[in-house]
């Protein structure tokens, strides 16, 4: 092998650069797959931790969050920003693996004395946090909303990640700008990740999305229209028992249940929605 290297340069035909990047492609693989295994380590140990309560663990086996972090490029030095982590569901399972290095935005929103439900979803997340402070010690709680725009410095932000929230950032009329704050928060190779409930093809879309569905298509072109570009997608969070078609809308489902005891047992065995799973590039 070193004998026709040496031919090779002899003959003009090739250069010590041109030999390196190979070497270097495959040190540069095995370095990441090393750190993709370090990181898939650290989520099983997130996932396993005793703070998470029941109700949340019973909801991975429909939001796949180890998996769907892998998808989106999850890695422990990173800066990462949740955009509206609610009562921080995946708050729990990224902030352990970012303990030794990165660093968590919390981006909810501010808190609001006129709404009982924005504060209260805010104080449950502030008690989570305040509750264990050595497991979040990386997190910070900033506010994200139609008049608080800048949830993290310009940026400095690795991966943004936005799960199920596209249709509330539609429902509020302002989603152009929501994805434009998540822009400028994240640094130039950075990646928005988005979750959300999957609507019909076939039906007309609903700019409000009020049943809580975006079609995939539409959310594609919303946010490539804000200077992302689609990188891939995933099936993970697919589910094809989920009609779409509920009295209230996407609510009616898991983990919401917003009929109450009515037809329980039915949409239990649907489970939770059907959702599109994306990955995106802030160039």
């Amino acid at each position: 092998m070193r004998i026709a290297a040496a031919a090779a340069l002899a003959a003009g035909c090739a250069s010590p650069h041109a030999l390196r990047p190979a070497g270097l492609a495959q040190a540069s693989a095995a370095q990441e797959a090393a750190l993709a295994a370090r990181t898939a380590s650290r989520l099983d140990g997130a996932l396993a931790e005793e703070e998470r309560p029941p109700a949340e663990r019973a909801r991975d086996a429909y939001t796949h969050p180890r998996d769907t972090l892998l998808f989106f490029g999850l890695r422990p030095q990173q800066t990462v920003l949740e955009a509206w982590p609610a009562s921080g569901y995946y708050t729990a399972i990224i902030a352990p693996v970012l303990a030794a290095g990165g660093r968590y935005y919390a981006a909810e929103l501010p808190a609001d004395a006129s709404s009982r439900f924005v504060s209260g979803m805010r104080d449950r997340l502030q008690l989570r946090l305040a509750a264990h402070p050595q497991r979040y010690e990386r997190v910070e709680l900033t506010a994200f909303g139609p008049h608080a725009i800048e949830p993290a410095p310009a940026g400095s932000v690795d991966l943004a990640l936005a799960f199920c929230t596209l249709h509330d950032w539609l429902a509020e009329g302002w989603a152009p700008q929501a994805l434009a704050a998540l822009h400028r928060a994240l640094r130039p190779g950075g990646v928005l990740g988005v979750v959300d409930h999957r609507g019909d093809p076939a039906r007309p879309q609903d700019p409000r999305a009020r049943s809580g569905y975006v079609q995939e298509a539409y959310a594609v072109q919303l946010i490539e229209a804000a200077g992302f570009r689609l990188l891939a997608r995933s099936e993970l969070n697919a589910n094809p028992r989920d009609t779409r078609d509920y009295p209230q809308g996407v609510w009616t489902l898991p983990p919401t249940y917003r009929l109450g005891e009515r037809d329980r047992a039915r949409y239990a065995a649907i489970g939770e929605s059907d959702r599109f799973t994306l990955k995106f590039l802030r160039p």
